[in-house]
């Protein structure tokens, strides 16, 4: 049967989804609302615009499908970045009243909407886009959303001034959209905390009792899944863009194994580990990164099975997923199929 498959989130947006993301907008600092971009080309495609986006999402996942992905994703079409599009639907979050911060540890530095009061929800969404994108496939479809730690240090906070309480919070307004979700009948719920492996002490601290409080209740029938990358470049081919320590993976292994998830994914593609970290990770499935999302350069389908071989001699088949690194979108239309396919035909190869 080969290794199962999925992606990610992000998805290139077609070219008729006038609609901008975090790998188009123009660098450098901005001080105006950061989602005025995703508002302004809402408004011009005007009554088309619902019909124009679930288009959208109908080639992402047709595209994952024919190139031979087990679990796609919607492709995060709607999405301007999947941090501050979730925030928008959130109490809480001042979005005309910036605050400039450093992020991610100090490598860049961005005009953020602020907290001003307490986060809960405002606006329930999800169900209706994991509905859409699970219209078009019988296979099921992943749905994605940002965790407590990356939506925490992605805004600036002028209110909780208490890291952990806000991510509490935040991790109980996730709660709402995972219980829902689960309830429509989604199978595969993925929670997205970069901020874990730059931050692997805080994560150890309060990250995970959050993250696990995003997932309180959810049953048994869906794969509650967290993905860590470790960071994004700002265009394709740019090898040198800061990165989480190589050794955060390791640092976070045994907490991983014995939270209340059931999937991790790790990158290895733009960044191999040290293999004998599966090991590590006894019960948990392992959703291993063996597509690059940053570079051109379109790895053999000899390439990724070897890479693949080389992990199953440290973890059992049945736990190893295959996946790209990361979300697409930097690659484009033809480079993302190119490089999903050469993949799915690597991961179908093994038996």
């Amino acid at each position: 049967m080969g290794l199962t498959t999925t992606c990610i989130g992000a998805y290139p947006k077609p070219d008729f989804v006038n609609l901008p993301d975090w790998f188009n907008i123009p660098a450098g600092p901005d001080t105006s609302d950061p989602t005025k971009h995703w508002k302004e080309a809402m408004q011009a495609m005007g009554e088309d615009a619902e019909t124009i986006i679930s288009k959208g999402v109908k080639q992402a996942v047709e595209d994952q499908l024919l190139a031979g992905i087990d679990i796609p994703t919607d492709g995060e079409i709607p999405r301007e970045n999947y941090i501050h599009y979730h925030c928008r639907h959130l109490n809480g979050f001042d979005f005309e009243n910036l605050t400039t911060k450093e992020v991610r540890g100090g490598t860049y530095s961005a005009a953020l909407p602020t907290i001003n009061g307490p986060v809960s929800v405002k606006q329930a969404f999800m169900v209706k886009e994991w509905q859409r994108a699970q219209a078009y496939t019988e296979k099921p479809v992943k749905i994605t959303m940002p965790g407590p730690m990356t939506v925490s240090d992605t805004n600036a906070d002028d209110f909780y001034h208490d890291p952990a309480k806000l991510g509490a919070d935040i991790a109980t307004a996730l709660n709402s959209e995972v219980l829902a979700l689960a309830n429509a009948g989604c199978k595969h719920i993925q929670i997205d905390e970069p901020l874990f492996a730059r931050r692997p002490k805080d994560a150890l601290d309060y990250g995970f009792d959050n993250l696990e409080r995003a997932f309180h209740k959810c049953p048994g029938t869906v794969t509650r899944t967290v993905h860590m990358c470790c960071g994004y470049p700002d265009r394709l081919d740019h090898p040198d863009y800061p990165k989480a320590d190589q050794d955060a993976y390791r640092q976070l292994a045994k907490a991983i194994d014995h939270a209340k998830i059931d999937a991790v994914s790790f990158e290895d593609a733009h960044r191999p580990n040290d293999l004998v970290l599966l090991e590590e990770i006894e019960n948990t499935i392992v959703i291993f990164g063996v597509v690059a999302i940053a570079k051109s350069e379109i790895e053999s389908v000899e390439h990724i099975r070897s890479r693949l071989l080389a992990a199953l001699e440290h973890i059992d088949k049945e736990r190893l997923f295959a996946a790209p690194d990361c979300g697409l979108g930097l690659l484009g239309r033809e480079l993302a199929i190119a490089k999903l396919r050469n993949m799915c035909e690597a991961a179908a190869s093994i038996s």
